[in-house]
């Protein structure tokens, strides 16, 4: 009877799971084995309006997800994400959101032997309050890299002490214990939730929202530079790009002395400010020579015309010499 009256009990529970994964969007699981009764109860009352928490055995909650596989697209990988004292969270918040409000409510505590690492526990390099003395043996035998600066103990190297999932030994406990190293949270904590066929684990669960809103301002920063670089317009660089190409064609214009509309002047005033320029850079006496050779330049005959003169000049005497020589002769024979 009462074997009976447990079955009875269990499938219930199966059922009360398996309509509750059916009807929620999120499905999250989280592992209680480190809550305060406490804590859970202040929990559930904070979040009772968006999310409901289940807990019960592993074995029942496989079952549910099982019955519920054929409606949702592959809801039974949440399986492998049960850990220690499981539970399920259902609501239809975001799973970002969700996760976020959870880590918010959790508090940090001292380890305890026996305990399972929500994370890889790290004992970071730096100095410590321990004078020289056995204590560097404890250190060395939990693979800590340590010397002594001051008078201190000082920790060389950051280590990995116990990994995540790894059961918290009392070596490790007590020594972290003494750096002042709390490295447990008392809260609820997601290990995965499910959304629409999707797993999300908590590393990608977990982030960083000032990180990722600045991530969304530099590319769109590089997307903004790189629009102007190869002249794409967009609403966001059309206005930008037509300033920018004006400003380059007035440029160009000026330059290379191309009398454009709307640079006329500054044309002219460049062309001007050359002139001056250069006419700034001969000597007083140069400047004279140039005008007075220029002068005289005026007033001599053209060089082809000089030329023809003198071409004609000596025939007009070899004309006269050949009369006179001719009378001469004329004169002697009639003498």
């Amino acid at each position: 009877m009462q074997a009976a009256k447990a079955t009875d009990k269990k499938k219930k529970v199966v059922k009360e799971f398996t309509d509750l994964i059916e009807k929620s969007s999120i499905v999250a699981t989280v592992d209680m084995e480190n809550m305060p009764a406490k804590q859970l109860q202040d929990m559930r009352e904070k979040l009772r309006d968006n999310v409901t928490i289940k807990m019960t055995k592993k074995r029942l909650i496989k079952i549910a997800l099982e019955n519920t596989k054929d409606k949702k697209k592959s809801i039974e990988k949440l399986e492998g994400y049960l850990r220690g004292m499981p539970a399920l969270l259902f609501t239809d918040a975001n799973p970002f959101t969700l996760y976020k409000t959870l880590e918010k409510r959790k508090s940090s505590a001292p380890a305890k032997a026996g305990q399972t690492a929500p994370n890889d526990i790290v004992i970071p390099a730096g100095a410590t309050n321990f004078s020289p003395g056995p204590v560097i043996g404890e250190l060395g035998s939990l693979g800590l890299q340590t010397g002594i600066e001051n008078g201190k103990v000082v920790i060389k190297k950051d280590k990995v002490v116990v990994k995540e999932g790894e059961e918290i030994s009392e070596k490790v406990a007590g020594i972290l214990s003494r750096l002042g190293i709390n490295p447990m949270e008392v809260g609820l904590g997601i290990i995965a939730a499910y959304e629409d066929g999707e797993i999300y684990t908590k590393d990608v669960l977990a982030i960083d929202e000032d990180e990722q809103v600045q991530k969304i301002k530099d590319a769109h920063r590089w997307a903004f530079n790189l629009a102007m670089e190869c002249s794409i317009a967009t609403k966001e660089t059309v206005t930008l790009l037509i300033t920018k190409a004006s400003g380059e064609a007035r440029s160009l214009c000026i330059s290379e002395k191309i009398l454009a509309d709307g640079v006329k002047e500054q044309v002219i005033a460049k062309v001007h400010q050359e002139m001056l320029s250069v006419a700034s850079m001969l000597p007083s006496e140069a400047k004279s020579d140039s005008l007075n050779n220029i002068s005289v330049k005026k007033e001599q005959p053209r060089q082809d015309e000089v030329k023809k003169d003198d071409d004609k000049k000596p025939e007009k005497v070899k004309e006269e010499k050949t009369e006179t020589e001719a009378a001469s002769g004329l004169g002697a024979l009639f003498g």
